[in-house]
């Protein structure tokens, strides 16, 4: 077990950053093309009545000014209401619109979420079987919780809060700009030190908000890698070594989120002192060019006095309380950006290539003997197999598999699979013995095209399997691995995932075949019993027989059985091999097995030392020779 912080990752790049928040933007309005757009409008539309009232101040102001100089109330009153009914009807807009975008935001964001899971979940389902053994499951899994989260304060929060202010921070400045050249200039100074403020301090919370979005991702891997190795842990007394490697990547999470809050939180404090700075020192300079009686400072043409100082100090207060919110959304805008481009690296992994156009068909036999395509289940196959000069054939599906000459390696400096010839003929046993390493399992998983060959052919019925669809192939196949997984569902579902068309009764007879029936009727509710957590209430054979019986309902022409018994005592095991008699009758069955007593009746016996096919022949035959399967079967040397 590795003691480095899995959560110690490298930072992710600026580019790499804006370019994801971009394309969150893009799906977003991709998902909602009339209703992100009418948000957008509703937030400005809010936002620039939010700016205007100063205007109303300064109007009202030179009214009211005007009524104390003349005495004049009846006409002051006249010019005041116009006003004041304008206001009341552009706030109840305001209102009305403020409402309207909040709820479309929650439709929006929900939503927005839920297509977003949806594409990455059925992407991710196109991955090949290497990205999953090559990625911690853990990690995987915080792109569906911790990743999208930040896509949700983006969308919700941090989206419209930065049009909103960003709206009324040009808004309110154009205004100030028009009331008072040189007062906005004096503003300007301040905008210059907030610049520099977040710029320098955002940019460190910014930097540490990365880091502890790949910090969380690489705790939380490592909690279910933990999780899932409890007995193993507490078996060879672990627990101590465990709590190490939680501790380092714990503290790296820790150091990362206190730096990035710690400066996200001194960041507020110190725009709102700058602003108080601001506000001040524009009352200041305000004041002296009243007392001054510098009057030509406003773009408007009209004189500089108390109407326009009272509302410009208003709408300073409110300028730099929208700076102070735009950047209060930074560090949502980082981490989203930081889970964005995460997500969109899953998004993005290139899927499991299938280039084949050879599908499996039903089929019903003429008189002829001649094969027809059909709609119906008729249990009788055939490869439906388009050639290039435009003519169609089919091929009855026999299960005959062949491997020729093939080499394979899963990383370029290690090669595998040497020159490994086997041919399987339908109906045959073919079983595979050797020490783990051997390139056992990896040739039941180059006839899964879980990988693909470097070099030589594999061909199916005669077909070469580059030309054969992966879901037809697969289809064809019947797999029971060692490692069980069982689903959350009933017993009766979990047989069914074999084959999602198959009867109950045809479930209860897959179970009789495995041996599974007899302890299923005596579960609590039978069939229907609820499994949870890879069926954690049933014992380990238990599990392995109803994942037999799973790979029995689906009944195809092929099996591979990669120590499907392992786990299974002596006395189980003689029941359970009866029931596999029968289901290997007929078919073409691959077998991977440690106990040589599951492999006597084999057809064929092949043993594999460091990816060669070293011994090839039946049991007797290989015992006569005298050979490394002979001192396997007498004790000479042990497979591990």
């Amino acid at each position: 077990m590795s003691n480095k912080p899995k959560g110690a990752m490298p930072p992710m790049n600026k580019k790499g950053n804006m370019a994801s928040l971009k394309r969150v933007m893009k799906k977003l309005f991709e998902f909602y093309p009339v209703l992100a757009p009418l948000t957008v409008v509703c937030i400005l539309f809010s936002s620039i009545v939010s700016a205007l009232p100063s205007l109303f101040i300064q109007n009202v102001l030179t009214i009211v000014e005007k009524w104390f100089r003349t005495g004049d109330w009846v006409s002051a009153k006249a010019e005041i209401l116009p006003y004041i009914v304008l206001l009341i009807c552009l706030y109840v807009a305001s209102i009305l619109s403020m409402t309207l975008y909040t709820q479309l935001m929650a439709v929006m964001t929900q939503g927005f979420l839920n297509k977003l899971r949806r594409q990455m979940f059925d992407g991710m389902q196109n991955l090949p079987i290497k990205y999953f053994d090559t990625h911690q499951h853990g990690d995987v899994m915080s792109y569906y919780t911790n990743d999208i989260d930040t896509l949700r304060q983006l969308v919700s929060q941090a989206f419209p809060a930065f049009i909103q202010s960003g709206a009324i921070v040009l808004c309110v400045f154009s205004i100030m700009l028009y009331f008072s050249l040189w007062l906005t200039l004096v503003l300007c100074v301040g905008i210059f030190f907030m610049v520099f403020v977040i710029k320098k301090i955002g940019g460190n919370s910014a930097k540490y908000f990365m880091a502890q979005q790949q910090a969380v991702a690489g705790t939380e891997g490592f909690i279910q890698e933990m999780m899932n190795g409890q007995k193993v842990i507490k078996v060879f007394c672990h627990e101590e070594k465990s709590l190490e490697g939680f501790d380092k990547i714990n503290d790296h999470l820790f150091e990362s989120s206190f730096k990035a809050h710690a400066f996200a939180n001194t960041l507020g404090p110190i725009m709102n002192n700058i602003g108080n700075v601001m506000y001040v020192t524009l009352a200041l300079v305000g004041g002296v060019f009243l007392l001054s009686d510098i009057t030509n400072v406003s773009l408007s043409g009209k004189a500089f006095d108390i109407t326009i100082l009272v509302p410009f100090l208003n709408m300073a207060k409110q300028f730099t309380g929208n700076v102070n919110q735009l950047s209060q959304q930074i560090n949502s805008i980082v981490m989203a950006g930081a889970g964005a481009e995460r997500i969109f690296s899953l998004m993005d992994e290139k899927p499991e290539t299938d280039d084949g156009y050879v599908t499996l068909v039903n089929v019903t036999e003429n008189a002829d003997g001649t094969l027809s395509e059909t709609a119906a289940h008729t249990d009788k196959w055939a490869w439906r197999h388009p050639h290039t000069d435009g003519t169609l054939t089919y091929q009855p599906l026999e299960g005959d598999v062949r491997l020729v000459n093939v080499d394979f390696s899963y990383k370029p400096e290690k090669q595998i699979l040497h020159d490994v010839s086997v041919y399987a003929e339908p109906g045959q046993k073919v079983a595979f013995v050797g020490a783990t390493g051997a390139g056992k399992t990896t040739i039941t998983n180059l006839i899964n095209r879980f990988y693909d060959i470097e070099d030589g052919k594999i061909r199916y019925d005669g077909i070469n399997i580059n030309k054969i669809k992966k879901a037809d192939l697969r289809r064809s196949l019947g797999l029971v691995l060692q490692d069980t997984n069982l689903f959350t569902g009933t017993v009766m579902d979990n047989i069914r995932y074999g084959r999602l068309d198959a009867t109950d009764d045809e479930c209860r007879d897959a179970a009789a075949l495995a041996g599974a029936d007899d302890f299923i009727t005596r579960l609590p509710d039978g069939y229907n019993t609820l499994l949870t957590n890879n069926g954690a209430n049933l014992s380990q054979g238990q599990r392995q027989l109803i994942a037999i019986a799973r790979a029995a309902v689906a009944n195809p022409p092929v099996m591979i059985l990669d120590e499907a018994t392992s786990s299974i005592d002596t006395r189980t095991e003689a029941i359970v091999q009866r029931g596999m008699d029968k289901l290997m009758e007929g078919r073409t069955v691959f077998v991977i097995a440690h106990r040589l007593s599951t492999v006597m009746n084999s057809d064929v016996i092949m043993v594999l030392d460091h990816g060669r096919i070293i011994e090839r022949g039946s049991h007797e035959q290989l015992l006569a020779n005298k050979g490394t399967y002979y001192q396997l079967y007498t004790g000479a040397f042990e497979l591990e």
